[in-house]
């Protein structure tokens, strides 16, 4: 088992090691990473899941995506939730919640980041673009 000493050299957040930084203004963005050697996006891994290389760097999202699946969770809740994968601008995809009546959200529908995280769940909180109630069809 590796225990790492208190002379290691820490890297700077946004290096080569593709370490999230916890500190700074993210309160409001999501952080993703991306291979510097393929360009892939990605959004919590160790590794780029395309090429496996671990060349990655930390990057700010700007916040806006569409909903790819959503689905509503009865259980552990005292009410219906939603959970949703939302898939962002800059091509990664991050499971969140979005905000408004579990029943009028949809796979196509554009969210915009509210909170980077969920006081209970810890993840993101999205809030939908366009009109919640859509016309019956």
């Amino acid at each position: 088992m590796y225990h790492p000493s208190g002379n290691v050299v820490r890297q700077a957040a946004g290096s080569t090691a593709g370490v999230l930084d916890p500190v700074g203004p993210a309160t409001e963005t999501v952080l993703f990473q991306r291979c510097n050697w393929c360009g892939t996006a990605m959004y919590h891994r160790l590794l780029c899941p395309v090429c496996q290389g671990s060349d990655l760097r930390t990057e700010r999202s700007e916040g806006t995506g569409t909903v790819r699946h959503a689905t509503v969770v009865n259980r552990n809740t005292p009410g219906a939730r939603n959970v949703s994968l939302v898939e962002m601008a800059e091509g990664f995809v991050v499971r969140g919640r979005v905000m408004g009546p579990p029943i009028a959200i949809h796979s196509g529908d554009r969210v915009r980041l509210s909170t980077a995280k969920d006081p209970v769940r810890g993840e993101p909180v999205f809030q939908l673009i366009d009109e919640p109630y859509r016309a019956w069809s």
